[in-house]
């Protein structure tokens, strides 16, 4: 089996190795007799049993090999007309894929996918969630193996060979949300990506200097847990590994994942200076106004497969490829910016003199917070500032140094996770983490649980009256919560199937299964196609108006946040900087100088073109 896997192509290896495992599985029986004859009568009386086992097999191959050597033939004539198709791209191009298809487990995930990437271009990669971005960036990376066509980088055949052959050529990958070893410091993240250059101490030295020349906050924690960095910095980090290898083609997935305006505007100019250094970059992006801002040309996938390729100008006049991303089409505009609507209501949630340090860090710094009855709070701020401890400390997974949290006129401040939240208290958290092999149904009954009246599992088991009326009221609980999230064309889908959008609504309709009072929603919009992020607005104004929650939301997206908020709260190191009606809070200078930042297409994400 092990030789196998050696001499196989990849394109058929998994169809080759089960097949082979049969007959090494049928042919262990027969070495047992085989052994034992050998050892009493002599190896001569051994491989005479085995010949009829062996004349069986030379029947079967002399049978199948007029067709087997057929196909043989076929199958290398068609690889080597793709590679050759690939290789023979025009002089300009770094980077071919030609009739490429890659599966996972049985699922085909790209489709004769073609695409062409121009030397020192850079080329937007965009499309909705679960078209396959991702799944082509490793592809041509070499961590994912493709099982037809081919990938030519500069007129070299590179479709199968291993990942680390690619980082010779020049061809580097920067993946989305999981660029960093969190164990690791941040000088031993640099070490290890200059690995391929460590026999020259001074060409190393140099590149360091590049990298802190371009991050400078890198010098400054260099014995620092890359995990205890913030987003922005993580980013950075995985960044500064990329560029110490020089790349002639650089691939980053989600540049913007979970990074606050000022962050994206900052790595938005690196990644023009890296560009302006040589480097062809492709760049994966869910903000068409983030990529546009980028890109002079942009390659759009949906379900695996390349609907458009061409000039972003050429984009903007195609309206139904647009819509596919953004629900607003192509026109200009700027976000909508909500006026405060209850101010009168009893407070549900109030935060007091919350204090919480790491070392000399004071994560929290006398925060005061006070949510109303029916209201959307909004809390911004830089990456590291402090909003997720804050949730943290709210919810009592990390205990506060000092300060008190009340829930409904309830002192929590020294009660558990789970007692916050019977009594009300629930969050959303940045990743969904569902049951893959159930429905959404399923899985949004489960939620339900907590409803049923009977538990009885010999009641279950005979399936008696009271169990029966028990489950009809979760399912009817169930329905009600899909038809609020709009989940109904989705709820026959495994969970594994959806969308990243999708997957957060689920999320968020398991979490009000329990009836939440006051919903803690950490970036539901992060990672989510632009389609789907102008969508969140409106479903969490109705669960809103369905369910009387109120809501606590931590989110990067402004037109987004601007859209739900009735008031903003701004953090910055810790601290409240200001909080107010969403216009006055997006006005105020330190909010601009520490957040926000200048560029329009980073501060507006979703929403119409900037």
């Amino acid at each position: 089996i092990s030789l196998m896997t050696i001499v196989i192509p990849a394109r058929v290896r998994g169809f080759a190795v089960g097949f082979g495992a049969l007959f090494v599985a049928l042919g262990v029986p027969i070495a047992i007799p085989i052994g034992v004859l050998g050892d009493h009568y002599g190896l001569r009386w051994g491989i005479a049993i085995a010949v009829p086992v062996l004349l069986i097999g030379s029947l079967i191959i002399a049978s199948a090999g007029q067709t087997i050597d057929a196909d043989i033939r076929q199958a290398a004539a068609s690889a080597a007309a793709t590679a050759a198709g690939a290789v023979a791209g025009h002089d300009d191009d770094l980077l071919v894929v030609k009739d490429l298809d890659l599966g996972y487990g049985g699922v085909q995930v790209l489709f004769n996918v073609d695409l062409e990437v121009k030397r020192g271009e850079i080329l937007a990669l965009l499309g909705t969630n679960g078209a396959g971005k991702s799944s082509l960036l490793r592809a041509i990376c070499g961590t994912a193996m493709p099982s037809n066509g081919a990938v030519a980088f500069e007129g070299e055949d590179i479709t199968f060979l291993p990942g680390a052959a690619h980082i010779d050529r020049g061809l580097v990958l920067v993946p989305g949300g999981q660029a960093i070893f969190p164990t690791l410091t941040v000088r031993e993240h640099l070490r290890l990506a200059s690995w391929s250059i460590r026999r020259d101490d001074a060409l190393v030295a140099r590149r360091l200097e590049e990298v802190y020349g371009y991050f400078p906050v890198l010098r400054e924690r260099g014995d620092q847990i890359a995990g205890d960095l913030s987003g922005g910095e993580q980013q950075m980090l995985a960044l500064g590994s990329a560029l110490l290898l020089r790349p002639a083609l650089l691939l980053i997935d989600e540049l913007s994942l979970g990074l606050a305006p000022a962050i994206v505007e900052q790595l938005l100019g690196i990644v023009r200076a890296i560009h302006e250094q040589g480097s062809t970059i492709v760049l994966v992006e869910q903000s068409i106004n983030v990529a546009f801002s980028l890109a002079d040309r942009a390659v759009f996938m949906e379900k695996g497969e390349v609907r458009f390729q061409g000039k972003t100008a050429d984009l903007l006049a195609r309206p139904d490829i647009l819509r596919s991303v953004m629900l607003g089409g192509g026109g200009s505009g700027k976000m909508a910016v909500r006026g405060r609507t209850t101010v009168d209501t009893a407070p549900v949630l109030e935060v007091r003199n919350m204090v919480k340090r790491y070392g000399g860090i004071a994560a929290a710094n006398h925060v005061d917070l006070t949510l109303h009855e029916g209201q959307i709070l909004g809390l911004i701020g830089p990456n590291g500032c402090g909003k997720t401890t804050l949730f943290d400390l709210i919810c009592g997974y990390t205990e506060a140094d000092d300060g008190t949290v009340s829930v409904l006129g309830n002192d929590v401040t020294y009660l558990s996770p789970d007692e916050r939240a019977k009594l009300g208290l629930h969050r959303c958290f940045q990743d969904a983490r569902l049951f893959p092999s159930l429905t959404v149904e399923e899985t949004v009954r489960v939620a339900c649980e907590r409803h049923l009246d009977v538990r009885s599992a010999v009641a279950g088991a005979l399936y008696l009256p009271n169990v029966r009326k028990a489950e009809r009221r979760v399912a009817r609980r169930a329905a009600r919560l899909m038809d609020v999230l709009n989940l109904g064309p989705v709820c026959d889908l495994f969970v594994r199937e959806l969308s990243t959008g999708s997957r957060r609504v689920v999320d968020l309709a398991c979490v009000l299964a329990a009836e939440p009072a006051v919903l803690l929603l950490d970036e539901p919009a992060a990672g989510v196609a632009q389609a789907e992020t102008e969508e969140l607005g409106p479903l969490l104004e109705r669960v809103r108006f369905e369910t009387g929650c109120s809501i606590l939301i931590i989110e990067h997206d402004m037109p987004l946040l601007c859209s739900i908020a009735d008031e903003l709260v701004a953090l910055e190191a810790g601290t409240v900087v200001t909080q107010g009606l969403p216009a006055d809070v997006l006005a105020h200078p330190r909010v601009v100088e520490a957040y926000l930042g200048t560029s329009e297409a980073a501060v507006n994400r979703s929403g119409q073109l900037v």
